[in-house]
């Protein structure tokens, strides 16, 4: 979920038209059975843990189905998801999206005693929490029969998992060097993994085992350039909801963090509207499909208009994680990312900085959000 502090939680529920860009189910159909046709031809999937607010905004869901897509074409290996938020109703929801597209057997995991809906209510006292409740929702919907419109196993979603201990298993299997995180919420587990202790599943501190596990850490949190947001100018550097959740948590993940990091601001999702039409058209390969019921929520219960496009983004953050070499994004040059006292940030060029943000040109603009449209709106091979 994102937003800015500066302009009001309104920034996620932006308004905008944008130029639709029309795929068809069939056309992902085929591309899907390209790459599962040529398997052999291809370099190893890139293994990806993916740590999620999951919560009042849609973005996170349209990233989750973007992973998913990656999955079918063999491009990444999900092998764990956990939620930074602590409401059960978030990893019910992860559950059931992952039964949709096939993927039940990705373990998920739960922060403890983390953010909850009090929580946000006592932090952001203006805002009426949640705002949207999509993840109970769906969770909880029928079909005609009685049973769960969207099946799933988490159905009490409070017993998942414990977040960080998920991290430190899932890493310790994996061989070094070799995983890619995304993290797309607040920084509540990524900086409770880096502070663990030795346990049962490895011998390495958190920073240690971080180190020796993971290659790379795609983050989308920051504001790295002046953006436009209903029609107010937002400073580059204005505090922005990631990183004003949890602070503390954020400050620590970006002093302490052992590997790369590289982080997709404010600006590059708000530079990339993610079109209506696609939400209109594109999921209809099946009667009842959860990332346009979501969608409809979302719009209900914020009382947006329908149809609008929306920012992309978590989206942004997973492409570059999956496809860096794509040239869909350019990079800065190396640095430091510092987070402020207030959500704010702050980067300074540096020779041996090891963060980096994302730029989107012009030129790339239409090429991405293609990407991202057509992974997004991708239908599961189970279902073709």
């Amino acid at each position: 979920m994102r937003s800015s502090t500066n302009c009001s939680f309104a920034a996620g529920l932006l308004v905008a038209s944008v130029a639709a860009i029309q795929v068809s189910y069939a056309d992902a159909h085929l591309t899907a059975a390209r790459w599962t046709d040529t398997a052999q031809g291809r370099s190893a999937p890139v293994t990806v843990i993916f740590d999620t607010d999951m919560w009042s905004d849609i973005d996170d869901a349209l990233a989750l189905a973007m992973l998913h897509a990656l999955q079918d074409r063999h491009e990444i290996n999900l092998v764990a998801v956990t939620v930074s938020t602590d409401i059960k109703w978030c990893v019910s929801y992860v559950d059931l999206v992952d039964t949709f597209y096939g993927h039940s057997q990705v373990p998920i995991g739960l922060v403890r005693n983390g953010l909850d809906a009090e929580a946000f209510r006592k932090k952001f006292p203006t805002i009426t929490w949640p705002v949207t409740r999509y993840t109970q929702i769906l969770s909880e919907k029928k079909n005609r029969k009685g049973s769960l419109q969207y099946p799933h196993r988490l159905i009490d979603g409070a017993k998942a998992r414990e977040a960080v201990s998920l991290l430190r298993k899932t890493l310790a299997a994996q061989p070094d060097g070799s995983v890619v995180m995304i993290q797309v919420g607040y920084s509540t587990n990524l900086a409770g993994l880096l502070r663990s202790g030795p346990d049962a599943a490895s011998a390495l501190d958190g920073h240690d085992l971080i180190r020796q596990k993971v290659r790379l850490l795609s983050v989308m949190a920051g504001n790295f350039a002046e953006s436009t947001v209903g029609g107010q100018k937002l400073a580059k550097g204005s505090p922005e909801f990631n990183l004003t959740s949890d602070v503390t948590s954020a400050q620590a993940l970006f002093s302490g963090w052992p590997t790369p990091i590289v982080d997709s601001g404010f600006e590059i999702g708000m530079a990339l509207l993610y079109p209506a039409v696609s939400i209109e058209r594109d999921f209809s390969y099946v009667d009842h499909h959860p990332i346009m019921e979501t969608y409809r929520t979302y719009v209900q219960e914020t009382s947006s208009k329908w149809p609008h496009a929306h920012a992309t983004f978590d989206l942004t953050a997973v492409l570059y994680a999956a496809r860096p070499d794509r040239n869909y994004f350019s990079l800065s040059k190396p640095g430091r990312i510092t987070v402020l006292a207030d959500g704010g940030s702050r980067f300074d060029e540096s020779e041996d900085g090891t963060h980096r943000y994302l730029i989107v040109s012009e030129e790339q603009k239409a090429r991405t959000l293609e990407a991202m449209v057509m992974l997004v709106s991708q239908p599961p091979i189970h279902l073709l």
